[in-house]
């Protein structure tokens, strides 16, 4: 989940970028780059990849 959110970042990272549009501070691209990029390294590392079986099955 986290991988596709951070895919939906890249790409309004890229529109802003793109079409260069006008910003406040907040809303730069390389904000969305680096918020993106947390969330993948997040995804990658494991976080948010769904449930892990927490005991042994019989």
């Amino acid at each position: 989940m986290l991988g596709i959110i951070a895919a939906v970042l890249f790409v309004i990272a890229f529109l802003i970028n793109a079409a260069d549009i006008a910003t406040n501070d907040v809303f730069t691209s390389v904000n969305f780059m680096l918020i993106g990029l947390m969330l993948l390294a997040l995804h990658v590392a494991g976080i948010g990849s769904g449930w892990a079986a927490r005991g042994r099955r019989r």
